[in-house]
């Protein structure tokens, strides 16, 4: 090639870059992934029914190797990979998949499980009734045709679709920057709503029309129609606005129910799954929530399906509630789905195809448009062919009313057809038809039944113009369409009854806290370090004090909880962090640092309590400063904490004391060792905060506080065991009581030296 053969522009690289990929989005989005409004059908869809069409796969004819298909629409219309031409096939020929099948496989197409259709060369493929309605007309002029990629043919730019595939099977595809998701639907409820907008915005005169709204259209279309069933469990305020916008989500149960088993026992049965779940995958999935124990409520899982499906549920007990142990699982697996809808498709627009959302009613109306369109076209082709037939047939008749003429023209002739035509004024389509007629439509009958045909053409010519003058007609003869399409493929019929259940929106069902975990025994350890870890059973004193710990690590604290409790630490930040006792680290290891599981920052652990719903504690900071707080209040739910006691500069959190119920009296006591006795109603109830004075320090700091019944007085430990305690109670504790904020004095003889009431 020479230099002067190539053109050398002068783009910056981004620009340039830019174009390509545009030209390349938009034929993507058109060309491949978003599928047409008035067909709902992609160019691989499209050209797939179209050449099965060729190959005259009708449903009344025998099935055709799936190869030869493929081989047809590849070799013909789509250049692209066989393989992803088959599986296109594939998904239009299974059940599970297609609410409204377009072709009918022979042969392994797959299954809900998830397995692949077998090798196109083992399969055969024909189209069914629902795909022949879509073609019907396409010989007839009702849509236009385009050159194919190789120009040596043609293919329909869209299919006459005398029925509603977009909304009756749904779509999905992803594009260049925008994707489409559309549900399927049933044809019988369709069909309702599109009668509906024939009969108040199009039927009647322009002055009484009233527009159709989405409420109305839901009433008709309650929701989709999955072809493998379930419950929709949307709300209808949701529905509603989701076929308003065009975008929204759909909430899908399994259906199940409760089978009842010998001596009170029973079992759950699932019959359908949700849409696009894959049942083996489903399954697995149950038995790995299983194996890690996250469904205590369920104790086995069997797949008994044969042809229908059987998910066989075993609960732990009879005494479990099915309701409860089905919201767990609907929560934990696919036996509830959300279909998020997306209404994106091609909008046939001033001769192009422009990508939109469009509403429900919109699609409905395109569809409507769509069928008037063709009804036009296959009229203005039907009359087109009767004018030829009535043409030939009046030069038939001249013919027999002329015959001998005729007949010595044609022998005596040169020129015979000219010859007609100047002797008995044919037109050249006379003329030919005449001299192409044979000898034995020459009888007397022809003549006779030439006539009755020339009558029921001119009539059937009456009623098509009056058709294409007037628009009313029109609508009237697309309402019956409509009509026709319901009785054949509506809910009258075994594939069109709905098969996904219209539910209201669940009630919220609360699933306990120890439904969701298996509740056992455990004993919670945390060293000084920070350390924690969990072993199995209530460890006994003894036992417990046998655990080991890191070289220069010991023990903090010890705990003797469920695995379904909350653990709250309170760190010197004045911070709450929660932790869950079934997460904590198990075995016979020092466990894990309780920084890895919350970000504690430089602050140290105060102390570590399990979590009481509805009990109250006593935060107090190391400057005597605190107040009430609800335990309920303090739990985190981020790894963050929750920031409840502010502390002071100089000063840190100190302690977190539970309140027992009973208890009416505070005792605290600073490093001083000055005790102060108050009523517990004096220290206020705070969200979060710096709190009140609790003691009056003057060079002395906050060493520890307790919450007692005053009437059983105030207890500490004696001796370095603490096996004994010594309690004093009233009159004696009168001498230590006083108002809130005040010094205090010298505890009682015996008092621990380290200024604690606990060991």
């Amino acid at each position: 090639m020479t230099d002067a053969a190539l053109e050398i522009l002068d783009k910056r690289l981004a620009e340039a870059l830019g174009e390509r990929y545009l030209s390349y989005a938009l034929s993507t989005i058109v060309s491949r992934s978003l599928p047409d409004v008035r067909d709902g059908l992609k160019p691989v869809h499209r050209r797939l029914l179209f050449a099965m069409s060729q190959l005259k796969l009708d449903p009344s004819t025998p099935p055709k190797k799936s190869a030869r298909v493929v081989g047809d629409v590849i070799g013909k219309f789509h250049p692209h990979g066989d393989q992803s031409v088959y599986d296109a096939l594939v998904r239009l020929a299974q059940e599970f998949a297609a609410r409204y099948p377009l072709v009918e496989g022979q042969g392994n197409f797959g299954n809900i499980d998830g397995d692949n259709a077998a090798a196109m060369r083992y399969t055969e493929a024909r189209l069914t009734e629902v795909a022949k309605a879509m073609l019907a007309g396409i010989d007839e002029d009702a849509t236009d045709f385009r050159p194919t990629y190789d120009g040596e043919g043609e293919e329909p730019a869209v299919l006459p679709a005398a029925f509603p595939n977009l909304l009756a099977n749904g779509s999905a595809g992803i594009a260049v920057g925008m994707a489409t998701n559309i549900p399927p639907h049933n044809v019988g409820e369709i069909c309702g709503a599109l009668n509906l907008i024939i009969e108040r915005e199009l039927l009647p005169v322009p002055e009484k029309r009233r527009p159709v709204t989405v409420e109305e259209l839901v009433s008709w279309m309650p929701g989709p129609d999955f072809p493998t069933g379930g419950v929709l469990v949307e709300s209808r305020e949701n529905i509603i606005e989701a076929y308003r916008t065009g975008r929204g989500a759909f909430r899908t149960r399994a259906r199940w129910h409760k089978e009842p088993l010998a001596q009170g026992t029973w079992q759950v049965v699932v019959t359908e799954i949700p849409y696009q779940v894959q049942k083996s995958r489903l399954v697995e999935k149950i038995a790995e929530l299983l194996g890690e124990r996250k469904l205590p409520l369920l104790d086995d899982v069997r797949d008994e399906s044969a042809e229908d499906i059987r998910l066989v549920l075993v609960p732990k007990s009879r005494n479990v509630d099915p309701a409860v142990m089905m919201e767990q699982l609907f929560r934990n697996t696919d036996l509830e789905t959300r279909f998020s809808m997306n209404m994106n498709v091609l909008d046939a627009r001033d001769g192009g195809l422009v990508p939109r959302v469009m509403t429900l009613h919109e699609v409905l109306r395109a569809f409507l448009d769509h069928r008037q369109d063709v009804l036009i076209r296959r009229s203005r082709h039907r009359l087109g062919q009767i004018d030829h037939r009535l043409e030939v047939l009046g030069g038939y008749l001249i013919a027999y009313l002329n015959i001998d003429e005729v007949i010595r023209i044609i022998r005596e002739e040169d020129e015979p057809k000219q010859a007609l035509m100047a002797r008995f004024g044919l037109t050249d389509v006379q003329a030919e038809a005449i001299l192409n007629m044979r000898l034995r439509s020459l009888r007397k009958l022809e003549e006779f039944e030439i006539r009755k045909e020339n009558e029921a053409l001119t009539k059937e010519r009456a009623v098509l113009a009056g058709l294409l003058e007037d628009g009313h007609k029109r609508w009237k003869a697309i309402s019956r369409e409509v009509a026709d399409m319901d009785k054949k493929f509506g809910r009258s019929t075994a594939l069109g009854e709905r098969r996904t259940e219209v539910g209201d929106a669940p009630a919220e069902i609360e699933v306990p806290v120890d439904a969701l975990i298996e509740r056992e025994p455990i004993t919670v350890f945390l060293s000084e370090k920070g350390w924690i870890r969990a072993v199995s059973k209530h460890l006994s004193p003894a036992e417990a004090a046998e655990a080991k710990y890191k070289e220069g690590d010991k023990e903090a604290f010890v705990l003797r909880v469920q695995t379904t409790d909350k653990l709250l630490v309170f760190a010197s930040n004045g911070k709450f962090y929660t932790l869950a006792a079934d997460k904590l680290p198990r075995g016979r290891g020092f466990g894990e640092p309780v920084r890895l599981m919350a970000d504690l920052g430089d602050a140290e652990i105060v102390t570590l309590l399990p979590h009481v719903p509805g009990q109250k504690l006593v935060v107090a900071a190391s400057d005597g400063r605190g107040f009430q707080v609800a335990a309920d209040e303090v739990v985190a739910q981020t790894r963050a904490g929750k920031q409840i006691l502010n502390v002071g500069d100089g000063s840190v959190a100190a302690l977190a004391i539970p309140v027992q119920e009973e208890a009416d009296t505070v005792a605290v006591i600073g490093n001083n060792r000055k005790l102060l006795v108050f009523k517990l109603e004096e220290i206020p109830v705070l969200a979060r905060g710096k709190g009140v004075a609790l003691q009056k320090y003057k060079d002395a700091s906050l060493s520890d506080l307790t919450v007692f019944k005053l009437d059983e007085g105030l207890s500490w430990p004696m001796g370095g065991t603490g096996e004994r305690t010594r309690t004093v109670a009233p009159p004696e504790l009168n001498g230590w009581v006083a108002y809130r904020g005040t010094q205090g004095k010298l505890p009682p003889n015996g008092f621990p030296k380290n200024n604690r009431f606990r060991g």
